[in-house]
C-alpha cells in the first residue's frame, strides 16, 4: 500500500483517526514502550548491567510521559541510552512537505505551513520523516547561544522575500523548533549558560519563544532529555532550579556493579577480532583488566568526583590485544595470546583516564597504573588460588633465585625458563589457568601467579630485575617516632 502524498489522501488514510491524529510524541513514546514491554522485546539492546536499575527507570519516564535527566560519571552509557530512544518512535510520520518544523498536515504550527494549507487545500504535499531523522542532539558548551536552540532573523530572507523582520516567515529556526514532533537532547545540560536554560524551560511549559524581542508562539512537541555530570554542578556550570523543576524524572546511572558485568561490557566494545592472526584471550588476562577499574575507582589517590570511565578496560584490551599481535607478528606465532606483560605495555591507555588527587600527582600517573596492574593481578590471583601451596615457589626466590623474562620472548622459551621455579607449572595446571597441552596460556597463567605473589609482597617485582625475593621491610630507628631521617 502506497504512503498517502497529499493531504486529501492523508484524510482517507488511518492518520486521519485517533489514536494517530493529534497524538503527541510522548503518547507514541508511551505506546510504543508498553508494546515493546507486552512483546518482551529488548528495550535498549546492548546496554548491559542497567537492567535492573536504569532501564526500569527511563521505562517508567516514558509511560508517565515525562522529560528526563541522566546523571552520572563518564563512560556510564548515558548517551548511548538516549541515541537509542528513537527505538521507542514509529516508522514514519507525515509532515508537511518543505516544512523546517516539521508540521503536522492537520495542524501545522508554523506560518509557513498555514499558508501552504490555505493555499493547496487537499493537494498540499505531504513528505514521511523518518525515526532516524526525529533525533536531534546538541553538545553543550559555554559558547552555545540562543539563535543555536531557539532561532534567530535572517535578514537575508526578509530581504528576498521583502518581508518585514518581525515577519514570522523570515526567522531562521535553531535546533528547538527544527526537532519538533521528535526527541531533543543536550548532553552535559551544566554546560549551557543560564539565560539559554531559561530559554528551554520556557518551551517546555509555555511554548512562548522570543526572537530579538518579537513575540512567536510555537506549540512545539517534544521529548526532551538530557545528561549531566554532577563535576559540573561545581566546576563548570550548574542547572537552573527552575529547569530542574520541570524535568520530570532525574535518572543517576552508575558503573558495573561486578566484575563480571565490566567484562560483558568491555568485551562486547573492545575491537579484538582482528584479521591478521588468531585471537585467544584467556579469561583471567580478562577478569585482570577489568579489575583495573575497579581498583581505580576505590583508590584514594584517584578523584572519585570524576570517576573512572569504562573506557578504561576497553582501552586497555584493545592495547594489551595489539602488544600481543606486535609480539606475534615479530617472532612468527600463529596466535595471538595477551599475557600480564602485555598489560603493562598498555600503561598509555590506563594513565590518560586517570584524574589524580594531590596524593596522586606526587606520585605521578605511571607509577599508579603500575600499582594499580599489580593489584589487579593480586585479586584476580587470590580469588584463584583457595587453599593452594604456594610455599615451593616462595621458598625458590627466598634462597636467592630470580627469573626475568622478556616480554617478546616466544611461548616456548618463556616457558623453559618458568621450569625452572619449583611447583610453578603445576600450580598453573592445578589452578585451571591453562591445560598443560595450551604452553602459550601457561605462560599468561605463569606470569598471573608472579604477579598475585608480588601483589601479596611474598615475593618482589621490578623492570629491572624481574622476580626476585622479597625486600625486608626496613625497622623503624629507635626512638625516631616514625620519621627516617636517612
Amino acid at each position: 500500500m502506497s504512503k498517502p502524498r497529499t493531504l486529501g489522501e492523508l484524510r482517507q488514510s488511518p492518520w486521519s483517526e485517533p489514536p494517530l491524529r493529534g497524538r503527541t510524541v510522548s503518547q507514541e513514546m508511551r505506546g510504543n514502550a508498553l508494546r515493546k514491554l507486552e512483546r518482551n522485546d529488548p528495550l535498549f539492546p546492548g546496554i548491559v548491567g542497567y537492567e535492573d536499575t536504569i532501564v526500569p527507570q527511563i521505562i517508567n519516564a516514558l509511560l508517565a510521559q515525562h522529560d528526563f535527566i541522566l546523571l552520572g560519571l563518564r563512560g556510564q552509557a548515558k548517551s548511548r541510552l538516549l541515541r537509542q530512544l528513537v527505538s521507542f518512535l514509529d516508522d514514519e510520520i507525515p509532515i508537511l512537505a518543505g516544512s523546517e518544523v516539521n508540521d503536522d498536515p492537520f495542524t501545522p504550527i508554523s506560518k509557513y505551513g498555514h499558508e501552504l494549507v490555505q493555499e493547496c487545500g487537499d493537494a498540499t504535499p505531504v513528505d514521511w520523516l523518518t525515526r532516524e531523522h526525529r533525533y536531534v542532539e546538541k553538545l553543550a558548551t559555554p559558547d552555545v547561544t540562543i539563535a543555536d536552540i531557539i532561532g534567530d532573523v535572517d535578514p537575508i530572507k526578509a530581504a528576498r522575500g521583502g518581508h518585514l523582520l518581525s515577519d514570522e516567515l523570515t526567522m531562521h529556526y535553531g535546533l528547538l523548533p527544527r526537532a519538533n514532533r521528535g526527541i531533543f537532547t543536550i548532553n552535559e545540560l551544566p554546560d549551557l549558560s543560564g539565560k539559554i536554560q531559561v530559554g528551554l524551560f520556557n518551551i517546555m511549559q509555555e511554548g512562548d519563544v522570543q526572537i530579538k524581542g518579537y513575540p512567536v508562539r510555537l506549540p512545539l512537541d517534544l521529548k526532551l532529555a538530557f545528561t549531566a555530570n554532577p563535576e559540573d554542578y561545581t566546576a563548570r556550570g550548574k542547572i537552573v532550579t527552575p529547569l530542574k523543576d520541570r524535568i520530570g524524572a532525574e535518572i543517576v546511572t552508575h558503573y558495573p556493579a561486578t566484575i563480571e558485568l565490566g567484562m560483558a561490557i568491555t568485551q562486547q566494545e573492545a575491537w579484538v577480532d582482528r584479521a591478521a592472526k588468531a585471537i585467544r584471550i584467556p579469561d583471567f588476562i580478562n577478569e585482570v583488566v577489568e579489575a583495573i577499574a575497579f581498583e581505580a575507582r576505590c583508590d584514594k589517590r584517584v578523584d572519585k568526583h570524576s570517576g573512572v570511565s569504562q573506557r578504561l578496560p576497553i582501552s586497555v584490551l584493545e592495547s594489551a590485544v595489539s602488544n600481543a599481535e606486535r609480539r606475534a607478528v615479530l617472532i612468527h606465532e600463529q596466535e595471538v595470546i595477551p599475557r600480564i606483560n602485555d598489560i603493562y605495555a598498555a600503561l598509555p591507555s590506563i594513565t590518560g583516564k586517570l584524574e589524580l588527587e594531590y596524593e596522586g600527582e606526587l606520585q605521578g600517573s605511571e607509577s599508579i597504573a603500575r600499582d594499580l596492574i599489580r593489584r589487579a593481578a593480586g585479586r584476580v590471583f587470590s580469588e584463584r588460588l583457595g587453599d593452594a601451596d604456594v610455599g615451593p615457589i616462595v621458598a625458590w626466590f627466598d634462597n636467592g633465585g630470580a627469573l626475568k623474562i622478556s616480554g617478546d620472548e616466544r611461548s616456548a622459551t618463556c616457558l623453559e625458563g618458568f621450569t625452572v621455579v619449583p611447583g610453578l607449572l603445576d600450580l598453573v595446571h592445578r589452578l585451571q589457568l591453562a591445560p598443560p597441552s595450551d604452553p602459550p596460556t601457561a605462560v599468561a597463567g605463569c606470569e598471573l601467579v608472579l604477579e598475585g605473589l608480588a601483589a601479596e609482597k611474598r615475593i618482589s617485582r621490578s623492570d629491572e630485575l624481574g622476580y626476585s625475593r622479597a625486600k625486608p621491610e626496613r625497622p623503624t630507628p629507635p626512638f625516631s617516632h616514625g620519621l627516617d631521617f636517612a
